[in-house]
């Protein structure tokens, strides 16, 4: 049997698009634990452990942040922003896949561009979109 991630965290305002993610990725069984959170904002608290997430097991660390770019309140630009502020332990060797429906191809450069951002892709997230980022960044998965 594969080893599987501790988890994967989706950052999507987009409920549907949230439920769809999370019954894919486990109908493929790659992820101990998959959380969903609706809001930048939240799942930076989310990683720092701070406002609802306080107090939140140290093992509650994502492996793998899907990140959508456009957002209300706070994008996902705002929130790449933020999070090269965390400490370092906060951000670990957290793999971050910008998953979006933007069109633009300067979102892509511009993903490709910023620092902490390992990949780029567009919605929806498929089976095959899955691995390719397993197999890019996580071989022992494999």
């Amino acid at each position: 049997m594969k080893k599987k991630l501790n988890l994967v965290l989706l950052i999507d305002d987009d409920y549907p698009t949230n439920c769809f993610n999370e019954m894919m990725i486990e109908d493929e069984g790659v992820a101990e634990k998959i959380i969903t959170i609706q809001s930048a904002a939240e799942a930076l608290d989310f990683l720092a452990g701070k406002g609802i997430h306080e107090g939140r097991p140290d093992n509650m660390v994502p492996d793998l942040i899907f990140l959508d770019i456009n957002m209300p309140a706070m994008n996902g630009w705002e929130f790449l922003e933020a999070y090269k502020l965390l400490p370092f332990h906060l951000q670990g060797s957290i793999v971050v896949v910008m998953l979006t429906a933007s069109p633009s191809p300067d979102d892509e450069s511009k993903a490709q561009s910023m620092t902490g951002v390992t990949g780029f892709l567009n919605k929806p997230l498929t089976p095959p979109m899955l691995h390719q980022v397993l197999r890019e960044h996580f071989l022992e998965y494999c």
